[in-house]
């Protein structure tokens, strides 16, 4: 669930420099003055909606990407240290400047991402509609008392502009062409076959890496080596990289469920695996008590790596069109062996879990550094895993668990999730080199 709004008058009292800004009308304060509450709060109510409305992986990373580009877009006007997206990220146009009056950047935060998650979700069901609906007006009653009304309308239209803007941009990236298009199954040795539970003849989203990325080149770019050549023969690396998923599914360990567990993040379930990630920088957010421009400037380099990384591994899982484990094993091994989660439906060379962590790890050590940090999202949002929390001394060794978790859960091999930690770890660096945040 998430967290209950906290007064920015109070809040303000905790961050860096509040004792001078004190005195200062919210209209003339900068976002950097702001707690980041806004924001934390928001995306974890849209972790609470895409859970709701059961949105996949692939759909759900192109969400937060596009929020989180909103969210940073609407607030960086107000910022001396920040600089825009508009013009970093393919195709996007520098995005409304603010005029010189007086604004609440917090109001306008709250404009930008009540109108882009609506407009992400343009079919929501009634229940995540009025959580929409409900968390704008809990901002909304809580910033009427703190400005002017003249300049609590002029932050709210602020939004409304920047959403619009960006919701049109995010329009022409194909997703209207490449969303859940016919599946056309690449020539391979060793392809792809329906999996257990379900059998689904249809994988899922075989064309998501044909659209557009934000900062990377195309869904092409980094590129993973290939996995190792195909083989049924005993000897061959394919061989044993198949056995080593039977046998340490047969031998599980309470540590190794628990790690399997925890980063299931299944569709329906939680908030998917680029939730996941979107959940940690709430985490860090809250904990760390980022300015509202601070917060928004993790939100917005996560939400694009995710964005991207998913578009790169999706690209490559089509291109090798390489079956799962457990059509393998099943095959040439044993027969009666299942994994400890059940297999996704779609192909399995690389793992997408482990390709966006180590996208998102990337970006986050990028501009907090090594942080070590407690990972709360299952207790956070009301889920039931094994173990609500787990403790990490950076965001690699998290994103270097999530991988392993794959194996462990029998749904990847360890090359999948190797190659697919280094191709994710690219896009990371891609995003630091090509988008610039500070001035």
């Amino acid at each position: 669930m998430a967290r209950a709004a906290i007064h920015w008058a109070v809040a303000l009292l905790l961050l860096p420099g509040a004792t001078t800004a004190w005195a200062r009308p919210a209209e003339s304060q900068p976002p950097e003055a702001f707690p980041s509450d806004v924001a934390s709060v928001w995306f974890d109510t849209l972790y609470d909606v895409v859970k709701q409305e059961k949105t996949q992986p692939p759909p759900a990373s192109r969400i937060y990407g596009i929020t989180g580009v909103a969210l940073y877009e609407a607030v960086v006007g107000g910022s001396s240290r920040n600089r825009p997206l508009g013009g970093q990220l393919n195709d996007l146009d520098p995005l409304p400047s603010p005029k010189p009056r007086a604004l609440h950047w917090p109001t306008v935060a709250n404009s930008a991402l009540a109108t882009t998650v609506r407009g992400l979700y343009p079919n929501a069901s009634q229940l995540s509609i009025d959580l929409i609906n409900a968390r704008e007006l809990e901002f909304a009653s809580l910033y009427r008392k703190d400005v002017s009304e003249s300049s609590y309308e002029r932050s709210v239209k602020l939004g409304q502009e920047v959403a619009r803007r960006t919701l049109e941009w995010a329009a022409t990236d194909g997703y209207s062409v490449h969303n859940n298009c016919r599946y056309t199954p690449a020539q391979a040795r060793g392809p792809w076959k329906p999996t257990p539970p379900t059998f689904s003849t249809s994988p899922s989203q075989p064309c998501w890496g044909e659209l557009r990325t934000m900062a990377l080149k195309s869904g092409e770019e980094c590129a993973a080596p290939g996995p190792p050549s195909y083989s049924t023969e005993p000897s061959s690396e394919y061989y044993k990289a198949a056995l080593e998923v039977r046998d340490v599914g047969a031998h599980l360990t309470a540590e190794q469920k628990t790690i399997a567990e925890y980063w299931a993040d299944g569709p329906g379930a939680t908030g998917t695996p680029p939730g996941h990630w979107i959940a940690i920088v709430g985490q860090i957010a809250r904990n760390n008590r980022l300015s509202l421009m601070a917060a928004a400037e993790a939100y917005a380099r996560v939400g694009v790596a995710v964005h991207d990384a998913f578009i790169v591994c999706w690209h490559i899982k089509y291109v090798a069109n390489l079956q799962r484990p457990v059509t393998y094993i099943r095959f040439y091994i044993d027969p009666t062996w299942g994994p400890y989660l059940p297999t996704p439906p779609f192909p399995t060379y690389v793992s997408g879990h482990s390709t966006q962590s180590g996208a998102a790890s990337t970006v986050l050590t990028d501009q907090f550094g090594a942080l070590a940090f407690t990972d709360t999202t299952h207790a956070d949002h009301g889920l039931v895993p094994r173990q609500h929390s787990r403790s990490f001394s950076s965001f690699e060794a998290a994103a270097d668990e999530a991988a392993v978790s794959r194996l462990y859960g029998g749904i990847h091999f360890a090359f999948d999730n190797d190659d697919g930690l280094t191709s994710g770890q690219c896009v990371g660096e891609a995003i630091r080199r090509r988008v610039h945040f500070k001035r």
